[in-house]
């Protein structure tokens, strides 16, 4: 009877369901993207090594940092030479003297080829490990050695974007070339192999150019930041970061009722708080979404009392020969949630197809629909019906059976 009555008004029965539809595409697609865009950040994170531990004297990951950061003394080697010899259970420990042309004038990572500029530039000083720990590969030529390092060799290590740039045509043939860079001249030894994995298809790493650590030192030493990457041993890996920031702690003078004045992540805790930025914007799009589904819920109660209203004399009959007060209600809750249902599923389909095609069409943009987003749309639009719905089949159950057949 339900499906009668919808199919007996096709046109009013979808703009009834309109505000549902509107909702449940909203709610889904958001979902998609924000699931996507959170397994790229994973895969990303991941890549890099999930049993690295990161230490800097500032807030690392999202977000802006606090005020008190800008006094705090900047990490030094010998933290980094502390960590490993008093913990038991760090493996291994690199530093990088991160971005030593960013924010510093006196430096400058302007690449010059032959007439070709790259201004792009992610200019860091690495040591010799940082290639194992971060599990980076190197597509040709090699990475920077021991010897590179401690004889602060003017050498680099370069990114696929740089690579592009310098060299359009001729990519393969990067390894041994000399570049200029901040007044001098560097050799290039090596390219790094494009990570697998990218955030709207970019990777930080792509637009990187490693030198020698103590090179960096050399040409750059007003920058005095350092980012000490801490591989733990395996399993160990909550008891390691507990050890670092007890190191760090008596080596900076932190007081056991102050909070730390440096920052400590693993990959875990980059996830989660990417989690609580997708949580903001997930909880955004449930408050937008919430609007269609109200809409849609009031058009649905509204069109319900059309329909008691209409069916008045029906109800009569059926009471008369015995329907009960329960036997009418539930016929019009089934009534209002089958429409609903059909709001949620042509929702769920449209969203579904958005998805595929911001895929198609855009396929840097990360769009993958959970099912549990299929689900919690479906539900929610029977849901609605069943809310919106209890009204008019409380009035009709209400009719009294001898007016109803009078009515007209």
């Amino acid at each position: 009877m339900a499906l009668e009555s919808i199919y007996s008004h096709k046109f009013r029965s979808f703009l009834t369901i309109l505000g549902i539809v509107v909702g449940v595409i909203t709610a889904i697609v958001v979902a998609s993207i924000l699931t996507g865009m959170r397994n790229s950040i994973v895969s990303i994170v991941e890549e890099y090594g999930t049993n690295n531990i990161y230490a800097y004297h500032l807030s690392t990951g999202f977000g802006p940092r606090s005020r008190d950061e800008r006094n705090r003394k900047v990490l030094t080697d010998d933290d980094a030479t502390a960590i490993l010899a008093q913990s038991t259970a760090v493996k291994d420990i690199t530093t990088v003297a991160p971005q030593i042309g960013s924010f510093n004038g006196k430096f400058d990572d302007n690449l010059v080829y032959e007439g070709k500029n790259y201004r792009w530039a992610l200019t860091d000083g690495v040591q010799p490990n940082y290639a194992e720990m971060t599990n980076l590969v190197i597509k040709s030529g090699r990475f920077i050695t021991e010897a590179d390092n401690y004889q602060r060799r003017n050498v680099l290590v370069i990114g696929v974007d740089c690579v592009e740039a310098l060299f359009p045509g001729h990519e393969d043939e990067a390894v041994g070339k000399v570049v200029r860079m901040n007044g001098t001249t560097w050799e290039i030894i090596g390219v790094i192999e494009k990570r697998k994995s990218g955030f709207f298809g970019e990777n930080e790493e792509d637009r990187k150019v490693f030198l020698p650590y103590r090179t960096a030192r050399r040409d750059a030493p007003e920058r005095e930041e350092a980012l000490h990457i801490i591989q733990a041993k395996e399993g160990r890996l909550t008891e390691a970061v507990q050890e670092v920031e007890g190191i760090l702690r008596q080596r900076r003078g932190v007081k056991a009722d102050e909070p730390n004045n440096f920052d400590v992540k693993t990959a875990d805790n980059f996830i989660a708080q990417f989690d609580g930025i997708i949580g903001g914007v997930g909880l955004a799009a449930i408050a937008i979404s919430c609007l269609g589904l109200l809409v849609g819920g009031i058009g649905v109660m509204n069109i319900m009392l059309v329909s008691v209203t209409e069916r008045t004399k029906e109800i009569g009959i059926r009471k008369a020969i015995g329907a009960t007060r329960s036997a009418i209600v539930m016929q019009f809750l089934l009534e209002a949630m089958t429409l609903t249902f059909f709001g949620g599923v042509i929702g769920t389909l449209i969203a579904v197809g958005i998805s595929n095609l911001i895929m198609l069409l855009v396929p840097t943009i990360p769009a993958q629909v959970p099912l549990w987003a299929v689900i919690a749309g479906l539900t929610v639009s029977v849901g609605v019906g069943l809310i919106f719905g209890v009204l008019p089949a409380r009035k009709a159950a209400k009719l009294d059976p001898i007016e109803s057949l009078r009515y007209e």
